[in-house]
């Protein structure tokens, strides 16, 4: 404990060697003091600091203590060293960083975080993702020397989309996650702040009608048609199409064995194993193998025309005449965002493998049987929480099932409704009515006591009393306060 210029008392406690700087690591706790206080409140000020003290002490015992002041950005840097993702997935995770995470929170202590600070962070991702704090600016069409145009104007703010929000969560859960494990922090915050709430799918794969339109557009180069038609027949990735080579194509059964998928990292390409690290065998319809054997013999033709080799180990999709090249995914997405904009469609090459799971769904075809041809893991979830669109059909089919299942002697008008039966103040209600209408009770003249209709119809006065009040709604009765209730007019 000592006693700071300012008269304040620091409490600091020797943490053993920061594991990052290789330097004596110490927590600290500072006691507010004013150089003048009184007697009394310098005595406070010193239990206070006692308290400190033990809390630190306590922490270090139970090592429950950060071992290091590294900052936010240090703990990403570390991290991303010892992680071991795909590199389009470790891309992602770098433009998140220094886009939303770096500039925000990043020279803060990890010590430091906690879920406010969290929350705070998810905030201001929400209310601009440019972090713009509500200053006033121009966003430019490019960073170098330029004439202004219509493409440069004032900033406006747009939010961060949940699912990006949620994607730096998951980061910074999994680097906290790594500090709590290397104990540079006694616990992970991460638990304390809330995330988006994730955005619920909402495929919209074409129609039939749709799908026989763009394959009928498609048709004017074989080849391409051939892709869009594997796609929706498969529901393979864009990548799994464009790694496809033709051993892996069994004619004889009918089969499509996706192994290997083409991985794009800007202009940086590379053949890696499927998304799930697992080939699958997905069998192909009679159509889907013709469709393919016309596409294999119109290869060997062209290869065979410029004397080239055809080999079994050429991509099925190439744009060269010996199949030593595949498809570049970006450029395959491209030209079929071309294609739907030229038929005036909103759909996009991934909505076809929406389009393969909702039409074996709707067929009948059971989920863990879809789940394994597009190749989702979990039974089945993935694949009906995402890929597998609501069809009118089928819910019409569904309604029509419990339709039929259900008594059709026991649906509404089937059996003919029972009378209602009036209660008894609407029966004394109705006779007072008849009596009024038949000239036993004129105008000017008194109706009988709310005790004697009571006694008369052996009911309580309550309920003659609601009975007289039906013939006030009507217009027949009124009353007097202290006066006896008298017919005003006749119901007719």
């Amino acid at each position: 404990m000592e006693r700071l210029p300012s008269g304040s008392l620091r409490v600091r406690v020797y943490a053993g060697v920061d594991p990052l700087t290789g330097k004596r690591h110490y927590l600290t706790e500072v006691i507010p003091l004013d150089p003048g206080a009184s007697r009394e409140g310098v005595k406070a000020a010193r239990d206070e600091a006692k308290k400190a003290l033990t809390r630190l002490v306590n922490q270090i015992d139970e090592r429950r203590n950060p071992r290091t002041r590294a900052t936010v950005d240090q703990l990403l840097d570390r991290y991303l060293e010892l992680l071991d993702v795909e590199p389009t997935t470790l891309r992602t995770y770098r433009f998140l960083m220094d886009k939303h995470i770096r500039p925000v929170i990043g020279p803060l202590m990890v010590a430091r975080l906690d879920g406010e600070v969290i929350d705070s962070l998810y905030a201001r991702l929400r209310a601009c993702r440019d972090h713009c704090d509500g200053r006033r600016y121009t966003d430019h069409r490019t960073v170098r020397p330029h004439e202004c145009d219509h493409r440069c104007g004032p900033h406006l703010c747009r939010p961060l989309t949940p699912s990006s929000v949620r994607q730096v969560h998951w980061i910074l859960s999994g680097a906290l996650k790594r500090a709590v494990r290397w104990r540079w922090i006694g616990y992970n915050p991460i638990s304390e702040a809330q995330p988006p709430s994730p955005t619920r799918p909402d495929p919209r794969p074409p129609s039939e009608a749709e799908a026989a339109r763009i394959l009928t557009e498609a048709s004017t180069d074989p080849d391409w048609a051939t892709f869009i038609w594997l796609a929706m027949t498969t529901g393979a990735r864009r990548g799994e199409l464009c790694g496809l080579r033709w051993h892996n194509l069994d004619l004889d059964t009918g089969a499509v064995t996706l192994r290997t998928s083409i991985a794009q990292d800007g202009n940086r390409r590379w053949e890696k194993d499927t998304k799930t690290h697992q080939q699958r065998r997905v069998a192909i319809d009679a159509d889907t193998v013709e469709v393919l054997a016309a596409h294999r013999t119109r290869c060997v033709e062209r290869a065979a025309q410029l004397g080239l080799d055809f080999s079994a180990d050429a991509f099925m999709f190439s744009l060269s005449p010996d199949g030593s090249t595949h498809l570049v995914p970006s450029s395959v997405s491209q030209r079929f965002a071309k294609l739907a904009e030229r038929l005036g469609l909103r759909t996009h090459l991934h909505q076809l493998r929406h389009y393969s799971a909702t039409e074996l769904i709707a067929a009948g075809v059971d989920v863990r049987t879809v789940a394994g041809r597009l190749g989702h893991s979990g039974g089945g979830t993935t694949t009906l929480r995402v890929y597998a669109a609501w069809k009118a059909e089928v819910d019409q089919r569904a309604a029509d099932t419990l339709g039929v299942r259900l008594p059709h002697a026991s649906r509404p008008g089937a059996v003919a409704p029972r009378p209602k039966v009036p209660s008894p103040y609407e029966r004394i209600a109705a006779e007072l009515r008849r009596a009024i209408r038949e000239g036993e009770l004129r105008p000017g003249d008194r109706i009988p006591t709310l005790d004697g209709l009571a006694a008369k119809h052996g009911v309580s006065v309550g309920t003659a009393h609601r009975a007289v009040a039906l013939l006030f709604a009507d217009g027949l009765v009124a009353a007097h306060r202290g006066r006896r209730t008298i017919v005003i007019r006749n119901s007719g």
